[in-house]
């Protein structure tokens, strides 16, 4: 489940890792469906976590939104 944040309006979730080589894997398919969906989130990693906010422009989560984070979740589970 994608968290819900105020100030400034966004939503994020992490998703861990029990391998690093498993978050290139997982940061590629992110980096293509930026570029598809023209969504750009925030990104941070480490040794064994992503996380992502994606701020949001209008004062509700767009099915855009939520449509680019069903597809991320899919790619985490895949994995």
């Amino acid at each position: 489940m994608w968290n819900e944040r105020e100030s400034p309006l966004r939503i994020e979730k992490r998703f861990e890792f029990d391998k690093y080589s498993k978050i290139s894997k997982f940061m590629g398919e992110i980096e293509k469906l930026c570029k598809e969906k023209d969504i750009y989130p925030n990104i941070s990693f480490g040794k064994n976590f992503v996380s992502l906010s994606i701020f949001l422009d209008n004062k509700e989560i767009s099915d855009k939104e939520k449509d680019f984070s069903k597809v991320i979740d899919k790619f985490y589970l895949e994995d």
